[in-house]
């Protein structure tokens, strides 16, 4: 999966926006950000110690909760991972070049359904 795949998954769901963010490709709803390119800063890898940290664009996603996250994360789907920077935040990572298409779409669909306005996400589950 690349970036592309993300912003083609992204252009079938209402009213996201498309931006940068800390000059890094940024989907938001609602004026939430549920999906950006998340590359690892200094003091990320550095954390990774002489662990090879996952390759390729990396994404965050939102989730709903932070139990949420815990079950994304049990899931155990390929690329889904987080780092201690994450800690209480309700966000997963994902190397695009190692997850399935399956679950990254559902990952990002949940992210756009945990930040959209309540009357957006009701109106597209409806439809």
């Amino acid at each position: 999966m690349t970036v592309e795949d993300v912003a083609r998954i992204v252009s079938g769901l209402p009213e996201v926006v498309e931006g940068e963010r800390y000059g890094n490709r940024t989907w938001s709803v609602g004026g939430k950000a549920f999906a950006w390119v998340r590359p690892f800063s200094k003091a990320d890898l550095k954390r990774f110690g002489d662990a090879t940290p996952p390759d390729g664009p990396i994404l965050a996603v939102r989730v709903e909760d932070l139990s949420g996250k815990e079950a994304v994360l049990a899931a155990g789907h390929d690329g889904f991972f987080t780092i201690p920077h994450f800690d209480g935040y309700a966000a997963v990572l994902i190397e695009l070049g190692a997850a399935a298409e399956t679950a990254l779409r559902e990952a990002v669909v949940d992210g756009w359904l945990a930040c959209a306005p309540a009357a957006v996400a009701e109106g597209y589950l409806g439809r």
